[in-house]
């Protein structure tokens, strides 16, 4: 099992640009591909998955650590980049799991490229406009405030105060507006959706995939699962009961559960 130390930081090129890429575990390759607010720190569901997986988390051009790519003017240029990235590793096709902005990138990549992913778990995925309730405006609210509402009850779930480190330094402050401000340039108009998704997805992506959602979501709202349900070929859905935006803290067991047994 990897522990959070034990994840190691690469520096690679992609083309002219640099991307920094965490590695942790060890076996068959994993892409995770992190949210909007950028990599949110090594959780229990990273330490139970590296025990068979080799977890390959790139950071995004402009979130952080990797420096902005200024051609990069999209999520589909940005979807893009992580496909000639995984291409570039010999990697493909590769499971997997998106976060959020993450599973819009994952989304977009295997609509652009069926043949990228063995199997994809989306995790409330942004990219899709729900057609009940909007998108959260991350904009509308400190860093932080949009951070706690993304989980229904901080106070019940113990993984929170892990999120980001806790969130409070000056370092992490820096980091959540960079994220903010690359997330406003590649996916503001429209708000964190793309209208044309959900029919480049339907007749191509052919990847097992498992949707993965809590009823509470009050970041991106639960009724953009059936959407992407209907749009990816047999496609299943599981939501969690009194669950927010982030199923992989609030219901770290059910979680792990259900991704082993879908990656197995």
């Amino acid at each position: 099992m990897a522990a959070k130390n034990s994840v190691r930081e690469e520096t690679l090129t992609v083309g002219a640009d640099r991307l920094v890429v965490l590695k942790g575990g060890s076996g068959k390759p994993l892409l995770i591909l992190h949210e909007e607010l950028g990599y949110p720190g090594w959780m229990k569901w990273n330490e139970a998955l590296s025990e068979k997986r080799t977890l390959i988390t790139p950071l995004y051009p402009g979130f952080g650590k990797t420096p902005r790519a200024e051609w990069i003017m999209s999520i589909r240029d940005l979807a893009a980049f992580l496909a000639r990235f995984v291409r570039e590793q010999g990697i493909a096709p590769v499971d997997v799991i998106g976060f959020s902005l993450g599973g819009w990138i994952a989304a977009e990549m295997a609509a652009s490229d069926p043949a990228i992913f063995s199997k994809i778990a989306l995790v409330a995925p942004a990219g899709i406009r729900p057609p009940d309730g909007e998108i959260m405006d991350m904009f509308t609210v400190p860093a932080l405030v949009y951070l706690r509402n993304s989980v229904l009850d901080r106070e019940r779930t113990a993984e929170f105060a892990a999120l980001y480190e806790g969130g409070l330094s000056p370092e992490q402050y820096e980091a959540f507006e960079d994220a903010r401000a690359e997330s406003a340039r590649l996916a503001w108009q429209p708000y964190m959706y793309n209208p044309s998704l959900p029919h480049l997805l339907e007749g191509t992506v052919k990847a097992p995939t498992l949707i993965v959602w809590g009823k509470d979501d009050r970041t991106v709202p639960a009724s953009a699962a059936g959407v992407f349900n209907r749009s990816i070929q047999g496609s299943r859905i599981v939501a969690f009961d009194k669950c927010g935006h982030r199923p992989e803290v609030e219901k770290s067991e059910q979680f792990i559960k259900e991704v082993q047994n879908f990656l197995a």
